[in-house]
């Protein structure tokens, strides 16, 4: 039976209002989708054909992209499509033309899907003009549709001349609010966005006297010969930088034979705030996918920038990230890998450029080390910590202290570090990430060091004690301090240490706070029994304790205060310098007292003048 010439308006097989306001809403970033979808349809066509004529890889066929204020027009020189094509894959929006004639064995060649894609204009347009000549069936003639915002659409056969070799023209006619995606200097901008490493060459049009631009005239760098690997190294670090913004600290070129991925990683020059990762621009068969893909690389690879190029990644239905399958993990492993294996390299061959990446990126490879035992091998002597001999490397630490003692807290680490020093003890800050983990880790790598927690009892024993007779003299002050500090659950001590400038020292961790708050409050709540049982208990819980310096002038001046109140007053005032020195956040309490007895000594100073 022949097919009419043409046919009355038909409808969609969907709401297609209701439709089109999913994907714009749900389905699509950004109505510009709409020249990627139809540059996908195209390659796709292109793709399919090639499939048909086998014989004429190196054909010219390819894509043309016009645009004025007027038309924004998408022709191919394709595979095309038979009128009954077009009424089985376009009356049907979400069939795909791909599924037809045998094709679908290679389905995996395809980029997109027609019937969707071309869906997608109607985020712009309220009409779709499609002329297309099928290449599969010989002396086919041209078929026209006509698709409607309204839900209708017609088609008709048209004379041989209306398109005299096979392929598919798309035109179509914005709508006033769409000035934005569909004015021809945006379409030439999204083209080359989108398009750039396309293998079929694409071409833009403004409609001026001039000729056509080439929207994609180079192929990807990693494509291309170079006459010297230096000459390679340089073209695909001025890639990265053109593309991402910034210079490379170095470039790691990109291969995955398996999965037909090609591409570059970019190591970032500085560091990356914590929590904040950067996407990949990820391009599947040469059409750009995603700026902000970032489940192509674990989470701790978030030193580098990639972009890269796939043939077997799979996109999600929005073709705007990659869907996670096997492959895709399979492809991360991988990944990874050939990071490890430049940071192996750079460990091995290149301390320079180690030392600089590893001044931006220590965390990044502090979190890699902590789950990779061949990284931390390598690089846990390289990596920089907090110490009491300053900043500096475990490898230089580790040879000056064989015991390498290591704080739960940075707070803690600023309560003691002075003292420590001073004690010649070595301790190292494990209150950043990673690092008391890595840090205890050390004697894997360096087995003559030992490595402990730092425990307050260590410390104390590194400080001298003070004679009989100055423990004596100092008796009625320290009583009369601790009973002033018995609110903080705070002993206080006398000794002597270096540095002498420092008048106390606040020995409390954050884990005994906690304990003596939690069993303060239960006793609170329980009471009777309960309560006798849970204050008995915290008598057993570890208390702070205030270490007054003999070597320091003001506490020797502080322990012979005669007057009471003064000398509780002086107590209070040493524990408040002691807590603002240790960095930590100070209880309300603490901030009261801290106010009220520097307000008490200026009057005590003030009545001593008069």
């Amino acid at each position: 039976m022949t097919l009419p010439d043409h046919t009355p308006d038909r409808t969609f097989q969907v709401d297609l209002r209701g439709l089109v306001d999913l994907l714009s809403h749900h389905l699509y970033s950004s109505p510009r989708v709409y020249l990627r979808e139809l540059m996908q349809n195209a390659v796709d066509a292109l793709t399919a054909r090639h499939a048909l004529e086998p014989a004429s890889p190196g054909s010219p066929f390819g894509i043309r992209i016009y645009a004025d204020r007027f038309v924004v027009r998408v022709e191919d020189d394709g595979v095309g499509l038979t009128e009954a094509d077009v009424h089985t894959f376009l009356a049907t929006i979400g069939r795909s033309s791909k599924r037809a004639d045998g094709i679908a064995e290679q389905r995996g060649d395809f980029i997109g899907q027609f019937g969707i894609g071309l869906l997608s204009c109607f985020l712009v347009a309220d009409e779709i003009h499609v002329v297309s000549r099928s290449a599969r069936t010989p002396g086919a003639p041209a078929v026209e549709w006509r698709g409607r915002g309204d839900g209708s659409y017609t088609v008709r056969t048209l004379p041989a001349s209306a398109r005299p070799a096979p392929g598919t023209t798309v035109t179509l006619t914005p709508r006033a609010d769409a000035g934005e995606w569909t004015a021809p200097a945006q379409v030439q901008r999204l083209a080359r966005h989108f398009g750039s490493l396309l293998r079929h060459p694409v071409t833009f049009d403004d409609g001026s006297d001039g000729p056509a631009v080439p929207v994609n005239p180079e192929e990807a760098p990693w494509t291309r010969t170079y006459p010297t690997p230096g000459a390679r190294s340089r073209a695909l670090a001025a890639y990265g930088e053109e593309v991402f913004g910034f210079t490379p600290l170095d470039t790691l070129e990109l291969d995955l034979p398996a999965v037909g991925l090609k591409g570059i990683a970019c190591v970032l020059p500085e560091a990356v705030p914590a929590g904040r990762r950067h996407g990949h621009r990820v391009h599947v068969k040469g059409m750009l996918l995603s700026e902000q893909a970032e489940e192509i690389l674990p989470d701790w690879a978030f030193f580098v920038r990639c972009v890269v190029d796939a043939e077997s990644l799979r996109p999600t239905a929005s073709r705007e990230s990659l869907y996670e399958d096997d492959t895709l993990a399979a492809v991360r492993d991988a990944l990874a890998e050939k990071l490890r294996a430049w940071i192996a390299r750079v460990a091995a061959s290149d301390p320079e450029l180690l030392h600089r990446f590893l001044q931006a990126h220590h965390l990044s490879v502090k979190s890699l080390a902590v789950h990779d035992d061949e990284i931390l091998r390598m690089l846990l002597p390289w990596l920089p910590f907090e110490t009491t001999d300053g900043h500096c490397t475990l490898d230089e630490f580790s040879r000056t202290h064989r015991t390498v003692l290591v704080t739960s807290s940075v707070e803690e680490f600023r309560q003691v570090a002075a003292i420590a020093s001073a004690a010649g003890l070595g301790v190292v800050n494990g209150g950043y990430t990673y690092d008391r983990e890595l840090a205890h880790r050390l004697p894997e790598i360096r087995p003559e060091v030992s490595v402990a927690d730092l425990d307050p009892a260590t410390l104390t024993a590194h400080l001298d004690p003070v004679d009989r007779e100055t423990e004596l003299a100092a008796a009625a002050y320290l009583a009369l301090a601790r009973d002033a500090l018995a609110v903080f659950d705070c002993d206080v001590a006398l000794r002597a240490f270096q540095p002498a400038s420092a008048p106390a020292l606040l020995v409390d961790s954050r884990e005994a706070r906690h304990e003596r708050t939690r069993s303060r409050l239960a006793r609170e709540q329980e009471g009777g029994l309960w309560g006798d049982i849970l204050g008995a208990l915290q008598q057993e819980a570890p208390r702070a304790q205030l270490i007054l310096n003999q070597l320091n002038p003001l506490v020797r001046t502080a322990v012979a205060i005669d007057e009471p109140e003064l000398a509780r007053t002086s107590a209070e005032a040493l524990y408040g310098q002691a807590a603002l020195l240790s960095r930590r956040p100070l209880r309300p309490a603490e901030s009261s007292l801290i106010n009220r007895s520097f307000l008490d000594l200026l009057a005590h100073a003030l009545r001593k003048d008069r």
